[in-house]
């Protein structure tokens, strides 16, 4: 086994878990590129209200989202718990911004269901969900990252992100 299959192996079925509003959700580990503090970010004009602008990572520019937002929660102010994660996906670069880290957890396969489809509930969030993870007496909404931002969005924010780089 190589080293980036043992990687994968001890990433399996690892999740991250933050709070929004009041659930908790989980996004697969292998998503996720790091954790970072909340910092300045730069307002991009005419673009939708939840995607919050960009940030310079260490002289990458990555768009951050603000989950709440997305989720059309109630805005939330944010505090020194407040964080950004940095997920790639499908190529793009994308930090989401949540309330609080809750933690690192293991979900086995069986433990995790299919999203429940009663009726049409008003939770726009859950069009964002592919499974709810049992962890002891805990639920866990599992999210699709690449279902976070529709076509239009990735390709309008990759074209920033290249613009932006480019520039420097």
């Amino acid at each position: 086994m190589d080293e980036l299959e043992v990687q994968r192996d001890t990433q399996k079925g690892k999740y991250v878990t933050f709070k929004s509003g009041n659930e908790y959700f989980g996004l697969k580990i292998q998503y996720v590129n790091e954790i970072i503090g909340y910092q300045e970010i730069t307002a991009i004009p005419e673009s939708e209200e939840y995607i919050k602008g960009l940030i310079n990572l260490r002289g990458k520019i990555i768009p951050v989202i603000d989950v709440r937002l997305r989720f059309k929660q109630d805005p939330f102010e944010y505090t020194d718990r407040t964080c950004i994660i940095v997920i790639n996906v499908n190529q793009l670069v994308v930090g989401l911004i949540v309330e609080k880290i809750a933690e690192v957890v293991e979900i086995q396969e069986e433990n995790i269901l299919p999203a429940p489809t009663i009726g049409k509930a008003d939770k726009s969030q859950n069009k964002y969900v592919y499974g709810i993870g049992k962890v002891g007496d805990q639920v866990k909404l599992l999210l699709d990252p690449d279902r976070l931002l529709n076509d239009d969005e990735k390709i309008a924010l990759e074209q920033i992100t290249d613009e932006e780089e480019g520039e420097e």
